[in-house]
């Protein structure tokens, strides 16, 4: 029998959502978590990455939300910031029609404006462990209203040291909630936190001998001194049309993106060492397309979701086959092929052997390009790299299509509140409650989703209407 969503008994909100986001059907941890969350079990999930994790939380999460309540229904905790705004996006898209909003709660970012933003009515938190525990030691977060606790990627939240800090939030937490924690592995030291913390959890193994099948693997032996000259004659003779090269530390990721750079390939860098702002900057220049390569480090395995790279390459073997997964999966995604191609110095052999053993399969010795082969390639990626990269199909875009954003330069400065937004719009001939979707209003200004492709009809009218008497500029939003 085919699956769908349909089957889980989704309000029409979600599921128009979905088959709009181009999900066709449940993926297999989806199909075994969400029937449990949406009757409120606890879980704990062993999963690898790109298997459709993050909808399998965040589709009953979303369900459940109650839109009427304006404090926070959800805590999702994440290991890294980039992952956490990754998740953030990804819940917001599901629950797009249903207008849940979602808030990251992350370092490197104003804790004040963290702090006013709870105020409004936020229905999930998103959030590194760190920036989530300051919040709740300060009081600024309200648990009074929690149902559920979502901890993604945990064996990173242990890898990371942030375990401390996860149980100091969790014992915070209500005791009536449904706690889910998602692991790529289980240690004993993640079992015994379940124990401790969860009611009677069901464990829930999504296989792992799937997660590389899409994806062909080579390996190809180097010496350390002539891994450049061997990322180029990779590059010319796969001429991918994006990839993303790892390496393991911060200094490599510069020395490397330096050297791509001065031969005019069109590549950028992402590391830890970056401010928050140009991290976040480069992952969405990368999944719009705008440049072909990123040279990054394993912070990139985690809350890069697109769909469409063909070619990961390692320039440093990773030394944790944990590691090794989270960055080949980032090729292969959403049903494609994907090539991974990692070098390997000799003293690096015995981590290969590791890796091995966890994919449970032989990672293929693949041969350095010859000269010959280089050569008859050149012409070809010269025009590659001169030329702009096909644009990504962005799995939002047809949600994206009947909803548009609207900028108003008025907020809470002016006493606007949301209610007032709604009366407004509302007087507009054709235009209900159920065509206003996220309402946002900062200090001096505030944006507002129109639903159901009612935005342009919006726009022209708010030109002669006014907000609690008052006549406001109104245009799209900037993306």
């Amino acid at each position: 029998m085919e699956q769908s969503f349909e089957q889980f008994g989704l309000s029409t909100t979600i599921v128009d959502a979905l088959h709009n986001l181009h999900f066709t059907k449940p993926t297999n941890v989806q199909q075994k978590v969400i029937p449990h969350l949406l009757r409120g079990e606890d879980l704990v999930v062993q999963s690898k990455t790109g298997s459709g994790k993050t909808a399998a939380y965040g589709i009953p999460l979303c369900e459940k939300i109650d839109w009427n309540e304006n404090k926070p229904q959800a805590v999702i905790l994440t290991p890294t910031r980039e992952l956490a705004a990754q998740v953030q996006q990804d819940v917001e898209h599901i629950g797009r029609y249903k207008r849940v909003k979602a808030i990251t709660l992350i370092g490197k970012q104003s804790f004040e404006k963290q702090k006013l933003a709870l105020k409004q009515k936020n229905h999930l938190v998103v959030g590194a462990p760190g920036r989530v525990l300051d919040h709740l030691e300060k009081g600024t977060l309200s648990l009074e209203a929690i149902n559920y606790l979502i901890i993604d990627e945990a064996d990173e939240m242990l890898n990371m040291g942030f375990i401390d800090q996860v149980q100091a939030i969790i014992e915070k937490f209500p005791k009536n909630r449904v706690t889910a924690l998602f692991s790529a592995t289980i240690s004993s030291e993640l079992e015994e936190l379940c124990h401790k913390y969860m009611k009677q959890p069901l464990t829930i193994k999504v296989k792992a001998d799937k997660q590389t099948t899409n994806i062909k693997q080579f390996i190809i032996p180097i010496d350390p001194d002539e891994k450049f000259d061997l990322l180029q004659g990779v590059l010319i003779t796969e001429n991918p049309d994006s990839s993303i090269v790892f390496c393991r530390t911060q200094a490599e990721v510069d020395r490397v993106s330096k050297q791509l750079k001065r031969l005019n390939y069109p590549c950028e860098k992402l590391h830890g060492g970056m401010t928050q702002e140009d991290r976040f900057s480069v992952m969405g220049q990368f999944k719009q397309a705008e440049f072909r390569y990123l040279v990054a480090t394993d912070i990139a395995a985690r809350g890069i979701d697109v769909a469409d790279i063909p070619l990961i390459i390692n320039y440093d073997m990773p030394l944790e086959k944990e590691t090794y997964v989270h960055r080949v999966g980032r090729t292969g995604r959403a049903g494609k092929t994907g090539k991974a191609i990692t070098f390997v110095t000799e003293q690096e052999d015995v981590y290969v052997k590791q890796i091995e053993t966890y994919i449970n399969e032989e990672i293929p010795i693949g041969q350095a390009p010859a000269q010959l082969e280089i050569k008859a390639h050149k012409t070809t990626f010269t025009q590659t790299i001169n030329s702009k990269p096909k644009p990504r199909k962005v799995k939002n875009d047809q949600l994206d299509q009947q909803i548009m954003k609207l900028y108003f330069n008025g907020g809470k400065k002016k006493k606007i509140r949301a209610i007032d937004f709604v009366g407004t719009l509302t007087s507009i001939n054709g235009v209900s409650a159920n065509d206003i979707g996220i309402i946002s209003i900062e200090h001096s200004h505030s944006y507002v989703d129109i639903l159901n492709g009612k935005g342009p009809l919006v726009l022209k009218e708010m030109k002669n209407k006014t907000i609690k008497g008052k006549q406001l500029k109104v245009h799209q939003a900037r993306k």
